[in-house]
């Protein structure tokens, strides 16, 4: 026996259907008296002979249509043939929270940075709808499909996000150095941009979150090597620290100084050479002359004195030719040579 009442519901089992159309076959025969069923999180759009009548909200209702059942169908059975001519369907639509949809941008965006000049930047996120305006969702998105899902329309709002972003871009962020801070400002700024788009949609952007703004490997690089020097302060006391930093290293490794400098650990050493050989191996100052009587000739002996260089204590010059021979500056030979030469002095 033919049921004469229809009960109209529907449970979305996937959780991402936005639109879903009862009876779901093409029979739309929707007959008088139906009990219409619309849940929480769902809104029920009541169509007949093609207009949409109303979109109900949770609760239950009764449908009037104008198949009577058993008596319409036989009356129209001779002129229309099975087929009932009074259409009328129903059309659930999800108005929950549709979230952890992707985004990304398919193509670099070129932007116009302020130190850089143009950059080009890759960006990627996640954000939220919500169906808020059902009959205008329907009628401009889904039409008369019998399923609807997010899958279908993410695309969509995807090059809308994605284009509207590169408007926002210049008006936000001036550097890519910045960018970091910038996030939420260009999150906020987007939804506003977005707005009417997805209000003519029928839906609302409810949530938008940048993950990265990547620019490419070599601007990368760029904001690594300058974060680097923030990070040291000022230059000329990070020198002196790595310059006493090679002499320790190399007082520790004794002959291995040669090794140390190829590696670059003794570079402040190496700095610090040529004053050191020029100190060690100098002329020392001699003890001031004696007062003379005033008007006194000066001897041309004198003169000649004062003009050459003062001879210095060959016992301190082997101390320091020993010092540095023990700190791998020079090599044995050298010090051989060097030493031969001081004894030959005294």
């Amino acid at each position: 026996m033919p049921k004469l009442m229809e009960v109209i519901d529907y449970l979305d089992e996937s959780g991402d259907t936005l639109v879903a159309r009862v009876p779901a076959d093409d029979s739309c025969e929707v007959k008088w008296g139906a009990q219409l069923t619309v849940r929480e999180s769902q809104a029920a759009v009541f169509f007949r002979d093609g207009k949409a009548v109303t979109a109900f909200r949770p609760g239950r209702y009764v449908l009037k249509t104008q198949n009577i059942p058993v008596l319409t169908k036989w009356v129209t059975s001779f002129g229309y043939g099975p087929r009932s001519p009074f259409r009328a369907e129903v059309y659930f639509v999800g108005t929950k929270l549709m979230h952890g949809l992707k985004w990304g941008t398919r193509q670099p965006i070129i932007f116009r940075d302020a130190e850089l000049h143009a950059v080009r930047l890759r960006s990627f996120g996640t954000f939220s709808i919500k169906v808020v305006k059902p009959v205008l969702f329907l009628n401009r998105m889904a039409g008369t499909q019998g399923l609807f899902t997010t899958d279908e329309i993410t695309d969509y709002l995807r090059s809308i996000l994605t284009s509207r972003l590169m408007d926002v871009f210049g008006t936000v962020v001036k550097s890519v150095f910045d960018l970091p801070q910038y996030y939420d400002e260009l999150a906020a700024a987007l939804k506003a941009r977005v707005a009417d788009d997805f209000a003519a949609a029928g839906l609302e952007l409810v949530d938008f979150l940048i993950e990265a703004i990547t620019p490419p490997e070599e601007v990368q690089k760029m904001i690594d090597e300058r974060s680097s020097m923030a990070a040291i302060g000022d230059m000329n006391t990070f020198m002196q620290f790595k310059a006493a930093k090679s002499l320790q290293d190399a007082a520790q490794n004794g002959g291995e100084m040669g090794g140390m400098l190829g590696a670059g650990a003794g570079l402040g050493f190496g700095m610090m050479m040529p004053q050191m050989m020029s100190q060690s191996f100098g002329m020392q100052p001699t003890a001031p002359q004696a007062a003379m009587p005033a008007g006194a000739a000066v001897p041309a002996n004198t003169e000649a004195a004062a003009a050459a260089p003062p001879v210095a204590d060959p016992f301190e010059l082997l101390g320091k030719l020993k010092g540095l021979l023990d700190l791998g500056a020079i090599t044995a030979e050298e010090y051989e040579t060097k030493k031969a030469d001081l004894l030959s002095r005294m």
